[in-house]
């Protein structure tokens, strides 16, 4: 169980276990990744997104991070996982796209 500063980030790939990062670690890369991200139907190559989130971030930012790909990367799948993001269907490389929010009304 991760603790109060802490975030657990799954992935949807069955038998790997999921990894504990920093909770502001994870706010700050999730907040970068969705606002890199489009909702549009063919959405972006997940190896596009870190340079993406590299973008959004200050440089004390990225130097207190450490590894921008490998978060990028963790908190990608757990978006995937917690339905934020969804991975494309098809051959080539894989691609990302953000989940429309439900319609209301």
């Amino acid at each position: 169980m991760a603790g109060p500063d802490r975030m657990v980030c799954r992935t949807p790939t069955p038998g790997k276990q999921p990894c504990r990062i920093d909770k502001w670690k994870f706010d700050l890369v999730s907040a970068a990744i969705l606002a890199s991200v489009p909702r549009t139907a063919a959405g972006i190559e997940a190896r596009e997104i870190p340079a993406l989130v590299r973008q959004h971030l200050s440089s004390a930012e990225s130097e207190n991070l450490g590894s921008v790909g490998w978060y990028t990367t963790t908190v990608r799948l757990e978006l995937e996982v917690a339905g934020k993001l969804h991975r494309l269907a098809g051959r080539g490389p894989l691609r990302v796209t953000r989940r429309r929010p439900p319609a209301t009304g």
